[in-house]
């Protein structure tokens, strides 16, 4: 039984380490809030889309949903307009440490709201979850894909919480705002060069 888990746990961790839209709010979040127990909406969020993503590629729901040419080019157009608008937003927002301890950037509603956002209107994670997560569950069977499926979850809980947590560290270190600053500006280009990337594909 070792490994389905060791299987899941190695491919989860891979695809979610590098940046993107999802990551970038977390970590986010985490800098931004006064405390760390308010940041707690987004990680909870964030890891249940990942878990209701990876449970309907393994049961084989999302592969049945993208095959229809029409749902893939609205789930990839969302995606896109969402892209552009997360950019701006992005690269707007100018944190501070004294915004972050006067007001809430981002209350528990709006949290929860923009987590799910980054997390089910981003096209690249869904085929990745399908294309990777649910094409490897196809090898195992009954309890073993189980495990495969439990070892993916893990990891995207594991790693939110690490990921604010490490927001939240760097927030206290740069008082400032500096480096967050240049980390939402970086994030912003790295947003639009998906959405190009997905307008393009759409176009094609």
């Amino acid at each position: 039984m070792a490994e389905p888990f060791f299987h899941g746990f190695i491919l989860a961790l891979g695809l979610i380490l590098p940046l993107g839209v999802q990551n970038v709010f977390v970590f986010n979040q985490g800098a931004l809030q006064a405390r760390f127990v308010y940041s707690l909406p987004v990680i909870i969020t964030a890891s249940l889309c990942d878990t209701l993503l990876i449970l309907a590629a393994v049961l084989g729901v999302s592969l049945v949903m993208l095959d229809s040419y029409w749902i893939k080019m609205i789930v990839m157009g969302a995606g896109c307009l969402f892209l552009l608008y997360m950019g701006w937003t992005t690269w707007n927002s100018k944190p501070s440490h004294e915004r972050a301890v006067s007001a809430n950037p981002f209350s528990f509603k709006k949290q929860v709201l923009f987590a799910a956002s980054v997390s089910l209107l981003n096209p690249h994670a869904i085929m990745d979850t399908v294309g990777v997560i649910g094409t490897s569950s196809l090898r195992y069977q009954g309890e073993e894909k189980v495990i495969f499926a439990l070892a993916c979850i893990l990891v995207s809980w594991m790693w939110f919480f690490g990921l604010s947590l490490a927001g939240r560290i760097s927030g206290k270190l740069d008082q400032s705002g500096r480096i967050l600053l240049i980390v939402n500006k970086l994030s912003a280009l790295v947003m639009w060069g998906a959405a190009v990337y997905l307008l393009i594909t759409l176009i094609e």
